[in-house]
Order: structure tokens, then sequence, then C-alpha cells
């Protein structure tokens, strides 16, 4: 290459991230747009009195897929944070003095699925085995697909995967027809909140999550889950890429069809090619004129957005007791929370909630005696929000953590902080004020998600509004997608 095309990322989240050190390690100059003041996107850190809190991702799953994007660099997780494995992974409680504690260990598992329901463990076996085939087959073939086309899925090797990857079933049939109990069928259903859609509407193929959680484990990285950020921008800076942070896209010139400057707040950028990393409506909507928008309003208000969330990151002067790192609270109705989401959107009457206290592990996130906790309440996207409805939540969910829990913190709050839609849309311009993107429902999976293709010839998009999809490691492979797919179209050109 005698001149290194100029690649312009807008967004520094974990797809951004991603394809920034990929783009730069082939070769490329890499700048990267972000409009806040640090890398991550959603997960950025809040630090005060002493306190660090992650603001967004919490949960350490899949470390597969980290290990293989930090190979790619001749580097692993170890080299930039302690990894430690969670044990027992969470809690859920079902009621006061009615807990299940999900061990990390397998022989435990089928214990506790044999004492809630006798000989339920060959089942599990079963389960576990479908569960993973499809993490096999699908986090190693269909997520890295770029989803440009059905045409990409006429493989028949892939035909016959499909078939057992059980893409027409859905979660709640799948997990009803092997299991009885109540409790294991909501420990077996709970992963896929992580993809932003109910049981009912998630094809069966995401049980691959149940092997990522019941298998693979939940781990958590000493110092938080921003070391994850902060690991991969090292590395995309060992490659050249340079960061511009506290900037504000303006506005994305085309002429013939092809994208030729960013204009922001702080100067313009020549480029030769755009990755759309922040909000993909937000970008197509905004910062290109109409005739260059593939998808219409009219389309995005039909998508089925994942949930956003109400969350309160809190610094406590005690310790808790009674506890674990990650507990979710499903003592009341998960259906009739989850209609409240997709089905009849309005702010929950008696919502499932969790929360999240990693200074039981990591003292380094808490001064000596207090406690680092926050909580999140799943909502629909597209509410109105406001002070009053926060504080009418907070409330709630104090009482009912007191009451399952044995802690009582009103009187222990040294801080609080509220986050959720206002915030979403001021920090991130998302969509409705969406926490986690697009809901994985069948007809939103892969090539019926927007378009990694923009309608310009020079802009692909990547991050949580396409393909893959919404998560951590979804994400780290959507950068990984489009970063081969730029090269492809650059050396092409």
């Amino acid at each position: 290459m005698d001149k290194k095309p100029k690649v312009t990322i807008i967004g520094a989240g974990f797809a951004g991230l991603s394809a920034a050190a990929l783009l730069a390690k082939d070769g490329f100059d890499v700048t990267v747009l972000e409009k806040n003041e640090m890398a991550g996107g959603r997960a950025r850190t809040w630090e005060k009195d002493g306190f660090t809190f992650d603001m967004g991702p919490s949960w350490y799953w899949m470390p597969d897929v980290f290990e293989n994007f930090y190979k790619i660099f001749n580097k692993k997780a170890a080299d930039f944070y302690e990894l430690k494995r969670l044990n027992p992974s969470y809690r859920i409680y079902f009621g006061k003095d009615d807990v299940m504690d999900v061990p990390s260990t397998l022989e435990e598992l089928y214990k506790l699925f044999e004492d809630l329901e006798p000989d339920s463990s060959k089942n599990l076996d079963s389960f576990l085995k479908q569960a993973k085939y499809k993490y096999d087959v699908g986090m190693n073939e269909y997520v890295f697909k770029p989803s440009h086309s059905v045409m990409e899925y006429f493989d028949p090797r892939l035909a016959i995967s499909g078939i057992k990857l059980q893409l027409l079933g859905n979660m709640r049939k799948h997990v009803h027809h092997l299991f009885k109990n109540e409790k294991l069928r909501k420990l077996l259903e709970f992963p896929v909140l992580f993809l932003g859609a109910t049981p009912q509407s998630t094809p069966a193929l995401y049980s691959l999550m149940n092997y990522a959680d019941l298998v693979l484990g939940t781990w958590y990285p000493i110092g938080g889950m921003h070391k994850i950020v902060s690991a991969m921008q090292q590395i995309a800076e060992e490659q050249g890429v340079k960061f511009v942070f506290n900037t504000n896209v303006k506005k994305i010139v085309v002429k013939n069809n092809e994208a030729e400057e960013i204009f922001t707040d702080k100067g313009n950028y020549k480029t030769d090619f755009v990755i759309g990393n922040a909000d993909y409506h937000f970008i197509e909507q905004n910062l290109l004129d109409k005739e260059y928008r593939k998808y219409s309003e009219k389309y995005w208000d039909k998508r089925t957005m994942a949930p956003s969330c109400l969350l309160f990151y809190i610094g406590l002067d005690k310790k808790l007791t009674n506890i674990l790192h990650h507990n979710l609270f499903f003592d009341e109705d998960f259906d009739e929370h989850a209609k409240e989401i997709y089905t009849n959107p309005r702010w929950p009457a008696k919502p499932l909630f969790y929360a999240c206290c990693p200074s039981i592990t990591d003292p380094s996130v808490a001064p000596e005696g207090c406690e680092n906790l926050f909580f999140l309440i799943p909502i629909a996207p597209d509410l109105k929000d406001s002070e009053t409805e926060r504080e009418k939540y907070f409330d709630l969910i104090v009482k009912r953590f007191k009451n399952l829990t044995g802690n009582n913190i009103i009187d222990h709050i040294l801080f609080k902080r509220s986050y959720a839609m206002n915030d979403f849309i001021e920090d991130y311009n998302a969509f409705k004020g969406n926490a986690y993107g697009l809901a994985n429902t069948l007809k939103q999976t892969a090539f019926l998600k927007p378009s990694m293709k923009s309608k310009v010839s020079n802009i692909l998009f990547t991050g949580q509004l396409t393909v893959p999809g919404p998560g951590v490691p979804p994400a780290i492979i959507s950068g990984q997608v489009v970063a081969k797919e730029t090269i492809k179209k650059l050396k092409k050109s």
C-alpha cells in the first residue's frame, strides 16, 4: 500500500475498538471519533469518593471470545487483568428465604436439578449437549457472517446445522418441553434477557447462552469491566489507532455516493472509509442526507427494540450480608413484567430487578468498609422518563431488597446516581432510549437485522443494532466482521 487509506470510526464502543485495532494492524490509517470522555460506549466508568462503578455491562461471559480477540495480537487476557471465575455464579431470589445459588461446577449443577426435579439431570445433560453444539456452530459459523444476503446461509452443511440449531423453535417451548419445575425454567430462560426479547419470541438457537452461562461460567475482571476497554484501547493504540474524545459528529459529507469528510464540533476529518459504531439509527437518520439513507423512519419505528433500563449507582458506608456479586430478583411475575416491556409498554407495576455488588469480589472498587452496589430494572424503551418516576422505583426496590435480603440500606447511602432513558439518549444518542440495541427475535436475526451495508458505498455499520447482535462478545465479533468487510472493500478499490 503506497498510501494508507484513512478509515474513520464513529464511536469507541466494543465493536469500534475491535474494528479499529484490526484495521490498523492491517496497515490502515485509523481514527476513532468518540462523543464521550473515554472509550467503551455503554461500558464507561463513573468514579466518586473512592468508588468505581461500571456504568454498563457487568457480566463477563464467553471468555473464549475475548481470548480469541487478544490472540490475534499475540496477547491474552492475563496480560491485562486478573480474571476470576465466580462461585456461585449468581443468586436468584424467588421470595423471602427462597433462594437458588447457581453453582459453577457441573456436578453441583446436576445435583441442583435433581433436588428440584427428580430425574431431570438426564434432560439437563441432553439440553446442555444441544446447547454446546449450538454454541460451537453459532459462535464459529453464524456470528462471523456479514449477513449481506440470505444466500450466505445456503450451504448444505449450514442447512443441516440449522435444523439442529432449532432456528424456528422458541426458547419457551424448548425449555418447558424438558423441565416442569418453575424455578429451573426461570433459571434457563433468564439468559435470553441479555438478548432483549421474551423467551416466547427468542429462537431456541439461543440456548447457546445457557452453555455460556452454566458451562463456560460467569467471570469477573478484577478492577471492573472497563479493564476490557482499557485492554482493547491499548492494543488499538499499539497498532497506531488515534482516538479523539469529547467530539460530536455533526454530518457525514457524501459526494458521488462516497463519504468524503466528517464534520464535528471540533473540526473536520477527510476520510476514505467510514464505520458507524455509534447508534445506527442516529448516524443514518441524522448524519446523512435523506437520499443516502437505506432505511426510513417508518422502518425504524417498526423494529422491536431491546429494553431500556433504570439504573441506580449507590455508594454505601457499610458491608452487605446475604448477597452475592450478581443477584437476580424473580419474586414477581416474569411474564407480566415482560408484557409491560414488549406487549403493552409502560412503567412496570411489579418489576423484576438485578443487583450487582462487585465489591464483594473486588475490594478495589469501594473504600474499606464500604460497598459498591447498583440496581437495574429492565423497562420498555421510549417511555416518559422523570426524576419523580425514578424515585418511585428506587423506593420500591430498596424496600424489596430489605425484605428479601435483610439489608436495610436506606440510612447507609453515601450517594446515589440514577440513569435511565433520557441519559441513554443524551450520552449515546440511543434510539428510543434503548439500553441493549435490537431485540434478537426470529424476524430480527442474521440477514433480517439492519444491514452492515449502507446505501453509501464506503460506509459500513457495526455494533448492537446490526449483526450479530447485542452483548459484549457479539459486539467484539461485530467489529471483527466489519473490519474484514472493510479490508475487502478497500483492497478491491
